[in-house]
């Protein structure tokens, strides 16, 4: 079967297993804000042996926005991973566009609001900042380095690049390990102006339609750049948002099988699945025999 899909898996899941033995799953994705307990190296070799002949791929968070400790809205800071600098006020969206906050000024990695999501922000979480001429300083995190160094160590060569904007940002992995196979997760207007006008089989292009979704102007321009993505790269992979439906419920929507066959009449035969659905083994096996399903109807 063409058609294949890569897993997010928690590093300690007892279903890792059964997700690797099935047929359409050509790696996994290790998300490097996950909590771990063993040094890095153990946990890597641990995971390279669990999945065996598949690709265990380790995702890096590069200049993606996160939060720092623990704070309490309304009138408090909030403090970033990257420093920033944006024209004030702004919007910072939190919780994958369903909150919504003030930002009243900018001091480095401080974001002064106004409000906040009615609830504690606490530690990792990701948020999206919509504002005129944004800037975020530095791309590598500690952690982002710790990994490397740690993949060096254990031979783990697969690497997945978030908020990629430009070859620099493919080029600054590279220096730091020749060998690295790079995916380059397009999650911004600036990354998808890179994809047309200069990338040039740099690495293997992934439309990562959770924060794209949230960086462009209009819901419905996810569609034309979902589009561009697989025109220049027909080895591109979709992820997120893929059947999340079936992270809150049993039945999946009629919606999230709409999107995905959309994506297959595009020309994507590559799929990941984000965070939510693989959260339990029953949601995300469903999610797999459903994509194989459909996948064995455009491949007869």
């Amino acid at each position: 079967m063409k058609t294949k899909a890569i897993v997010t898996m928690p590093p300690y899941a007892g279903y890792l297993s059964d997700v690797v033995k099935h047929p359409i799953v050509s790696g996994i994705r290790l998300n490097t804000v996950m909590p771990t307990k063993e040094k890095l190296e153990d946990m890597l070799k641990r995971l390279n042996n669990a999945t065996g002949d598949k690709d265990l791929w380790i995702d890096l968070k590069g200049r993606q926005l996160r939060t720092k400790g623990y704070w309490v809205p309304p009138f408090t800071e909030i403090q970033l991973t990257h420093t920033i600098k944006v024209d004030t006020p702004a919007t910072a969206v939190f919780s994958d566009g369903k909150e919504y906050a003030t930002i009243l000024e900018v001091d480095g990695n401080r974001l002064i609001m106004q409000e906040g999501p009615r609830r504690v922000v606490g530690p990792g979480e990701s948020l999206n900042i919509r504002g005129k001429n944004l800037s975020i300083d530095g791309y590598f995190t500690e952690t982002d380095f710790r990994y490397i160094e740690a993949g060096q160590k254990t031979g783990t060569k697969k690497y997945m690049l978030s908020f990629v904007e430009s070859k620099t940002d493919i080029d600054l992995l590279k220096k730091l390990y020749s060998e690295a196979e790079i995916i380059a997760k397009i999650e911004s207007k600036k990354g998808l102006d890179y994809v047309m006008r200069s990338w040039n089989n740099d690495a293997r292009l992934m439309a990562a339609r959770g924060d794209l979704y949230l960086e462009l102007d209009m819901p419905h321009d996810i569609i034309k750049a979902s589009e561009s993505i697989i025109r220049k790269d027909k080895d591109a992979i979709v992820a997120s948002r893929i059947f999340d439906s079936l992270s809150y419920q049993e039945e999946i929507s009629s919606q999230d099988i709409g999107d995905v066959d959309s994506l297959m009449r595009m020309g994507y035969r590559n799929f990941m699945f984000g965070d939510y659905i693989c959260m339990h083994k029953e949601s995300i096996m469903s999610g797999l025999n459903l994509l194989y399903r459909m996948a064995e109807s455009y491949e007869k």
